[in-house]
């Protein structure tokens, strides 16, 4: 390959504490393929590897930028040493585009460092060597002996003549290996001018695992020896170096390095801590606090504790499962500098690149939807720097950015103060994406659905996010009716904004339609904004709420009702009152004429009436009655000649009864249920002294028939509906009788009375036509009564069922008796 000046920008090194530094630049090997290789002035270049770079002390990583870097010390293999003062290293650099490294181009970078403050014993702790570097003028043996420096002595006698050997300690035992056997053990040892060093990789056969105030230490006991004639050295180059020591919570990153390691410190009690400095990225950090970093020292302790994002380390997106979270990575290095009496000055050195673990960082959608614009304004975060937003996709619809913008979505990124970002999301109330629904009374849900897609991290892996965020609002405004009157008609003029949209009009339970609207006898009209309805006085639906001689006082109700849910939200009602005596000559009429008595009278009936049947069982009857010669209309009666009229004059008599009152029969046709009753008046018998008998009055005798739909009345039941917002289903006619009506079939009226019972004592009772909520858990005390007293009629309640519908046949039904068999409770709700 050929060799090539380096682009500028392209290698930073430098000399710091007596190791190579080296940084590339990521940025100019984009795309590219690259090798380190030793460029050794006798020897050539020597690949770099990693079986040869923890054995010579070299290290190949990357910082947390992702920068290549490369340690290397100046004990190491291939440094040229010049009196333990000048080193200098030679590196080729050599960049290709293809992995095979074929057409590489090769930089050759050459690397000096000065350093020759040693002192007595360094010890290096890199992330994949352990080094250990004594000077030589130490003294040889200690009169204090340790175990590990006594076993050695009985191999003094066995070194060979000019020859370095060295005696492992371990709890395996102990093993003598000669200094050329080491190298295949991934040890190097090796002799300086001033110094002996010993390097070892972690977690070697020899090396021994101990915890010393908590932290985990990897250990190597060795001992290098040597004989010269009369000359015998023995070198400690025993190594210890900690392997954990890291915790993480939430907000920071704990470092803890033990001050004190007993197999590095003799005489303990001799032991003087002088200096402790703490590093970032190979750069001392004179003023930690400055920083934010916090270093803490005791007489077992040092420790270093980082926040999570602070300055010098770097935060990385992630995605575990699916998640996103974040990566925090740091360089950390301690120097700590201590004497004792065995080696005057210790300088022990440990290199430490911190990666958190993954966290993950659920993003917040945040709603800061401006009803009053009608605007939902969406913040989505928060992200590091190297998340991007890529598409959306709002209610399902995909959009990349540009599209989104186009069509009048507006997207931007917003900056946090924690020095993250997010994206904030624009999309208007009435975009025909956002999904809108009905609520309450007069409010609309406006609901946005958003999927985010993302980019995370510079391996750019798509991230996924979906949110859904809402806004109610009061944008609808309910129809209000206006009602009016003429002499024959009541009117309700309504808006048609949100009809059948939003609501619907409801005839009782009936939905309001033409069809309805036709068969009911009523006319309807509608322009651009109105619906008018025009209601007969005497047409379907019309609730009667007063029937008298003067007036008559009528109510036509409609409902407003949602579309998918039947609430009733507000009900429209026009109620006026009419005169009575306008509308005798439209009413139903029947006349009888006949003569009685050898015709020397002639009886006229002209009796124009008027009805009405209230769902409540409440009958209202008022007859216009001319006879000739007149009656007192004083002396009408019904069946039950106690009832009598509410009022009358010369010519008028108005009755209001109940069908269960004033001897009211009761028979079924069809579908229908009948209630009759009969208005007729008593006549003045002239003295019977002679034949035939004369009377003084007319004949006179009107039936009344109420008509009710068997499935849709509750008459005589417990639970009945409140008869001002209930439908008036019955409807009422009078039928006028001559006197050939003696011979009609008796019918009678059955006096029998539900009610309710608040307890089981039977004392108080519910009030008619009140609501009553029960638990299905809870007991119902219904009281059915038969108040005639005939002897040859019993009550017998053959089939009794509650149900919330006025349908006999609705659901659900809660039986109470079946065939005469009472219900338990069990059975009733099972």
């Amino acid at each position: 390959s050929a060799l090539y000046v380096l682009p500028p920008g392209f290698v930073e090194s430098s000399c710091r504490s007596r190791i190579f530094w080296m940084r590339l630049n990521k940025l100019l090997l984009h795309g590219k393929f690259f090798q380190l290789e030793i460029n050794d002035p006798y020897a050539g270049s020597i690949l770099l590897d990693e079986k040869l770079a923890s054995r010579c002390g070299y290290i190949l990583s990357e910082d947390v930028w992702g920068n290549p870097i490369f340690r290397a010390s100046v004990l190491g293999c291939h440094v040229v040493n010049e009196a333990d003062e000048l080193f200098s290293l030679t590196v080729n650099i050599k960049v290709s585009s293809f992995s095979s490294m074929r057409a590489a181009v090769t930089y050759i970078y050459p690397m000096h460092c000065s350093y020759s403050s040693w002192a007595s014993r360094e010890i290096v702790c890199e992330e994949n060597y352990m080094e250990v570097s004594v000077r030589t003028d130490v003294p040889a043996v200690s009169n204090d002996y340790t175990v590990a420096w006594m076993s050695a002595l009985p191999e003094i006698q066995n070194v060979a003549y000019q020859q370095w050997q060295l005696v492992f300690v371990s709890p395996s035992g102990r093993k003598r290996i000669m200094v050329s056997d080491a190298a295949k053990l991934g040890y190097s040892f090796n002799n300086t001018l001033s110094r002996v060093f010993l390097r070892a990789p972690y977690h070697s056969n020899e090396s021994d695992i101990s915890v010393v105030s908590g932290v985990t230490m990897n250990m190597v006991t060795s001992t290098s020896m040597y004989r010269q004639r009369w000359l015998l050295l023995l070198i400690d180059t025993t190594v210890s170096c900690p392997v954990d020591g890291i915790s993480f919570t939430d907000t920071a990153v704990t470092w803890t390095v033990p001050s004190a390691i007993p197999t590095l410190v003799v005489q303990e009690s001799t032991f003087l801590s002088k200096s402790i400095l703490m590093g970032v990225d190979g750069q001392v950090i004179a003023n930690p606090e400055e920083k934010n970093y916090l270093l803490e020292h005791n007489k077992t302790h040092i420790r270093i504790t980082i926040p999570i994002g602070a300055e010098g380390g770097k935060l990385k997106s992630s995605l575990s499962g699916g998640i996103y979270g974040i990566i925090y990575s740091i360089d950390l290095f301690l120097e700590h500098t201590w004497i004792d009496a065995e080696w005057q000055t210790t300088k022990y050195t440990v290199i430490k690149s911190i990666t958190t673990p993954f966290m993950p960082q659920i993003p917040t959608v945040t709603n800061n939807t401006l009803p009053e614009e009608r605007l939902f304004n969406v913040a989505f975060g928060h992200f590091l720097p190297d998340v991007s937003l890529v598409a959306i996709a709002i209610g399902n619809v995909p959009f990349t950015l540009r599209e989104a913008q186009r069509h009048g979505f507006k997207i931007y990124e917003t900056l946090f103060s924690n020095r993250m970002k997010g994206f904030i999301l624009e999309v208007s109330f009435d975009d025909p994406y956002v999904l809108k629904e009905y609520v309450k009374r007069n409010e609309t849900k406006y609901t946005l659905l958003v999927n985010y897609t993302l980019s995370v991290g510079p391996e750019m892996i798509p991230y996924y996010h979906s949110a859904e965020v809402e806004c109610v609002i009061a944008d609808i405004e309910l129809p209000e009716a206006v009602g009016s009157c003429d002499e024959e008609n009541l009117y309700l003029t309504i808006p048609t904004f949100g009809l059948h949209q939003y609501w619907n009009l409801y005839l009782g339970n009936k939905l309001l339609t033409r069809h309805i609207v036709l068969t009911s006898g009523y006319f309807a009209a509608t322009n651009s904004t109105h619906l008018i309805l025009q209601i007969p006085l005497f047409a379907a639906g019309i609730t009667y709420e007063e029937v008298s001689f003067q007036k008559i006082q009528a109510r036509f109700d409609v409902a407003l009702r949602k579309v998918r849910t039947m609430e009733t939200l507000q009900t429209f009602s026009v109620s006026c009152n009419f005169n009575s005596s306008s509308f005798i000559s439209k009413l139903y009429k029947r006349s009888i004429n006949r003569k009685v008595c050898d015709s020397f009278l002639e009886f006229i009936t002209n009796s124009p009436i008027f009805s009405v049947c209230h769902p409540d069982g409440t009958v209202m009857v008022s007859a216009q009655m001319k006879t000739v010669p007149a009656i007192d209309m004083s002396k009408t009666k019904l069946r039950d000649s106690s009832c009598k009229p509410k009022e009358h004059n010369e010519g008028h008599a108005f009755f209001k009864f109940h069908v269960t009152t004033c001897g009211t029969s009761v028979r079924f046709e069809g579908d229908h249920i009948i209630y009759e009753n009969e208005i007729s008046y008593e006549k003045e018998t002239l003295s019977r002294q002679s034949i035939p008998t004369i009377t003084r009055d007319p004949d006179y005798r009107l039936t009344v028939l109420c008509y009710y739909r068997a499935k849709e009345t509750l008459v005589l039941g417990a639970f009945t509906s409140d008869p001002s917002i209930s439908p008036p289903f019955g409807s009422g006619t009078m039928v006028p009788r001559s006197n050939i009506a003696v011979h009609r079939r008796i019918r009678q009226a059955l006096n029998v009375v539900s009610r309710v019972s608040k307890d089981e004592s039977f004392v108080e009772f519910y009030e008619p036509n009140s609501a009553i909520l029960k638990q299905q858990t809870e007991p119902v005390f219904l009281e059915v009564e038969l108040k005639d007293r005939s002897p040859s009629v019993e009550l017998y309640l053959e089939n009794c069922w509650v149900t919330g519908s006025l349908d006999f046949n609705g659901t659900p039904r809660w039986n109470i008796t079946v065939d005469g068999q009472v219900f338990t409770e069990r059975q009733m709700y099972s």
